[in-house]
């Protein structure tokens, strides 16, 4: 943003009914300007049709042979119980998308976090979907195709595989709509406000036993906001720590108006059973883990809204190309001290791709964006965006991301040049 956008946006965030209705007069008047030109440091391949999902999880396999994806050829709208989501993997070789295999059909999901596609193991995929009737978790060997089903919906998978995050999804969607799953019931105690009996799960993947690590009820009692005891809460964006030690969640409450939140980032140690807030002042956003026990979060802090590094350990932070980098992404780390992000679309309709070297606090573009029109969310019930969301992969070379600069939903892969 420059600066007189960030002006206005600080006056109206706090407000954003009227902020959604000054951004779309705001973006019809560049509408009436020349579409600029899409550009990018290396070449982008594009699979019209796919994507993947959310940035918090890497669609390449480890051994960098296959990179899973999402398949649909769903009109422009949310999908509807009994819309299924065709998973599977492309072949990935020498830098390029492949054959795509089609491994199973998915029936929970979404535009902005798929099914929860992600790799269980060094074989083997997890992803939410609905079976037997309730919202359930199928686990996938890739080679022999066999399947075993764990009885709740995972959120996100540890390193090592043992372990995943669970939360109610049809709370989700009611509390956040478009992120989560409206087909069936999960124990969402809608009537309720903080129930005690749902919040941050842990999942043991051997056995698919669930276990409740801390209650809504819990959450909301322990939060400062004079807000707590008012609204009604909920879990999102759950992600483990690389050593698996740590697990982050987003704790948020909300009023009437869905698109109003209040948000702490929070940290549960499996080790000593201990939870923490990181110091945030109301907004958090999203955010990755690098092997350092950091977190980069674009949040709000003492010095404003920014993107922050959170050393876990020390508890000390610090905001990150503070007032330069000053919009909301979606983060992937490229090694410990470098991360790529997005932007959302600006007044243009084009969003940009960021490589962050927090190191020396510089910024590089690697790409910039158009996103059609009609790709906008129109409102909080019709989330139909397409985020560019980048996942880099395991080794740093290639970043993945989703992208409709073509005219339609594509899953994209381009190489990560380091020597830019």
């Amino acid at each position: 943003m420059n600066k007189i956008e960030k002006v206005v946006y600080d006056l109206l965030k706090s407000s954003p009914a009227v902020k959604h209705v000054v951004r779309n007069a705001y973006q019809m008047v560049f509408d009436l300007l020349p579409t600029p030109a899409n550009r990018s440091i290396a070449s982008i391949e594009a699979k019209e049709g796919y994507f993947f999902g959310f940035h918090d999880c890497t669609p390449f396999s480890a051994d960098m042979k296959r990179v899973l994806a999402n398949h649909s050829e769903l009109p422009i709208r949310m999908p509807l119980k009994g819309e299924g989501l065709e998973v599977g993997y492309f072949d990935f070789a020498d830098g390029h998308l492949g054959k795509f295999h089609a491994l199973d059909t998915s029936f929970a999901w979404n535009w902005h976090k798929g099914c929860r596609l992600q790799w269980a193991d060094d074989n083997r995929i997890a992803f939410n979907t609905e079976h037997d009737g309730a919202l359930q978790c199928c686990l996938l060997e890739v080679t022999t195709g066999e399947k075993r089903y764990l009885p709740n919906a995972i959120d996100t998978v540890s390193e090592d595989g043992r372990l995943a995050t669970s939360f109610s999804y049809e709370r989700l969607n009611v509390l956040m709509p478009g992120y989560g799953y409206p087909y069936c019931h999960d124990g969402a105690y809608l009537e309720q406000k903080a129930p005690a009996e749902t919040g941050l799960f842990l999942i043991d993947m051997s056995t698919g036993e669930r276990r409740l690590l801390l209650s809504l009820e819990q959450l909301s009692g322990e939060s400062d906001s004079p807000l707590a005891a008012l609204e009604s809460h909920y879990v999102t964006h759950s992600e483990f720590s690389k050593d698996g030690r740590y697990i982050s969640f987003m704790h948020r409450h909300i009023g009437q108006d869905y698109r109003k939140r209040t948000s702490r980032l929070m940290v549960y140690d499996l080790q000593s059973g201990e939870h923490f807030a990181l110091p945030t002042t109301g907004m958090v956003s999203h955010y990755c883990w690098n092997n350092r026990n950091q977190i980069v979060c674009y949040c709000s802090v003492a010095e404003g809204d920014a993107h922050v590094l959170f050393d876990i350990p020390s508890g000390k932070y610090r905001p990150i190309l503070l007032n330069k980098l000053n919009v909301d992404g979606h983060q992937s780390m490229v090694n410990d001290s470098i991360f790529v992000t997005d932007t959302y679309p600006d007044a243009r309709r084009m969003a940009t791709l960021w490589a962050v070297d927090m190191e020396h606090d510089v910024r590089t573009e690697l790409a910039y964006l158009h996103s059609p029109k009609q790709f906008q969310t129109q409102d909080e019930h019709r989330h139909i965006a397409c985020d560019l969301h980048p996942r880099m992969s395991p080794d740093g070379r290639f970043v993945c991301f989703d992208s409709v600069h073509t005219g339609h939903r594509a899953l994209c892969v381009m190489p990560y040049l380091a020597e830019f």
